[in-house]
């Protein structure tokens, strides 16, 4: 009997501590945070868009792989343009007339200070969106979180095609997250 009610002890014991060592689930705003932030500015399994244009030169900026291509700056003009417009529908406004041509949304800069506020914009346009969600209700949030997922994706998505871009222009420093 002593056995038995040491060993009931124990086990309760040790379920006890594994409950209490379980984290709660993320929440839906927690999660969608988080992915804003790694594809922004927080170091994950991958570099983050900030991190991956810092330090570029205006001509390392517009360098393009072959005639064509994408360069960095074209890149991130595309993700400056779209996470504003995405975010100002999102919020019920009226975005700035466009045409639809997705091509025009790759225009690159013109001169080093054209590049520096575009990298600013950039930045300035994905802290928009996670002090938006980190803000919003519980029911815009449910509502939100499909289109807030695929801006997450879409900035990493191109974010890869910048390290790629720095990688065969030979201005990535491998240290910096992707060898």
């Amino acid at each position: 009997m002593k056995t038995t009610a040491a060993c009931l002890a124990l086990a309760l014991c040790a379920a006890a501590s594994a409950s209490a060592q379980q984290k709660p689930a993320p929440t839906l705003r927690a999660v969608l945070t988080e992915q804003l932030k790694i594809s922004h500015n927080e170091q994950d399994w991958f570099v983050p868009a900030s991190q991956a244009v810092a330090g570029l030169t205006f001509e390392q900026a517009v360098w393009k792989p072959e005639k064509g291509d994408h360069s960095v700056a074209s890149l991130v003009h595309h993700l400056a343009f779209w996470n504003k417009r995405a975010l100002i529908q999102l919020q019920g406004g009226k975005p700035e007339a466009f045409s639809g041509n997705n091509e025009e949304t790759f225009e690159p800069p013109k001169d080093k200070a054209a590049w520096e506020a575009l990298v600013q914009s950039m930045n300035d346009g994905m802290t928009a969106w996670e002090k938006t969600v980190e803000a919003a209700d519980d029911a815009k949030l449910l509502g939100w979180a499909s289109t807030i997922a695929h801006i997450a994706t879409h900035n990493a998505y191109h974010t890869g095609q910048i390290l790629t871009i720095r990688k065969l222009q030979g201005s990535w420093d491998p240290a910096k997250g992707v060898k």
